[in-house]
């Protein structure tokens, strides 16, 4: 049988072992930076730069892929994060609309931003895009999915013959959303109202009805029974900086709208 351990040194065995498990806890409990898949953000502000009042430049993290709008054209490309380390990989696509060029500028300037990132930082609701040195590229509010409160221009309706069109020029379909569950606003020709039930991206509204002018204008009429055949079809909907999809279960889009008031 081996000699006895002598008290000094088993006493200082046992503070080692103690030392040991609380450092592999702490690692252990250490929490990771939150995921980004399946978060959405709008631009708030590029350093040196005073961002320009026109559509905001937006970015989500969808199905391993970033995608939004540079505030001119919509992009689309990979990503991959690890830890608080993001990558945005360069085999990305756009449209290629022209705009203004201070436009076109700051669309550049963000678009750099986002494929030069190396990590990101979430800090009060914030999101910060930091370069490899650790300096701030841009950053980005949580973009609101709330509709309370909101009011919107419709820009697009399904005409129910698997196509989306423009609402005709001279006329106007609006629709607002108050805090008591009421959808309100001009179908082209009369007023409408209708409840409605939002649920993160799930909506439904419910019977929707309107008065009974008649209007002349050739189409209006038409186009109104359109829109609201459509309100009644939708099951979910999407917010991207002043835009809103509402679409139908099978995923068509039933409604488009730009942001009437403000962001």
């Amino acid at each position: 049988m081996g000699a006895p351990v002598p008290r000094t040194l088993a006493a200082l065995a046992g503070l080692l072992l103690a030392a040991l498990l609380t450092a592999c806890t702490t690692m252990a409990t250490t929490p990771e930076a939150p995921p980004l898949e399946g978060t959405a953000w709008v631009l708030s502000s590029l350093p040196g730069r005073t961002l320009l009042a026109s559509e905001p430049a937006t970015l989500n993290f969808e199905g391993g892929r970033v995608q939004g709008s540079d505030g001119c054209n919509r992009y689309s490309a990979p990503f991959s994060t690890k830890g608080s380390a993001l990558e945005i990989l360069p085999r990305g696509v756009s449209t290629q609309m022209a705009c203004a060029p201070e436009v076109m500028r700051q669309a550049e300037a963000f678009m750099a931003a986002l494929q030069s990132a190396k990590s990101f930082r979430l800090s009060d609701g914030a999101l910060q895009l930091l370069g490899a040195d650790g300096a701030v590229l841009a950053t980005l509010e949580a973009q609101s999915r709330i509709l309370a409160g909101t009011q919107w221009r419709v820009t697009g309706i399904n005409n129910g013959k698997g196509a989306v069109i423009s609402v005709l020029s001279g006329s106007a379909v609006d629709i607002a959303f108050d805090h008591e569950g009421r959808a309100s606003g001009s179908a082209g020709c009369n007023r409408f109202t209708a409840g409605y039930d939002s649920d993160g991206s799930k909506l439904r509204f419910l019977a929707p009805g309107a008065t009974r002018k008649m209007c002349a204008t050739e189409g209006v009429m038409a186009q109104e029974q359109q829109f609201l055949t459509a309100l009644e079809s939708v099951t979910a909907m999407r917010i991207e900086g002043n835009r809103l999809e509402m679409r139908r279960a099978d995923g068509a889009l039933a409604v488009s709208a730009q942001r009437a008031g403000r962001r």
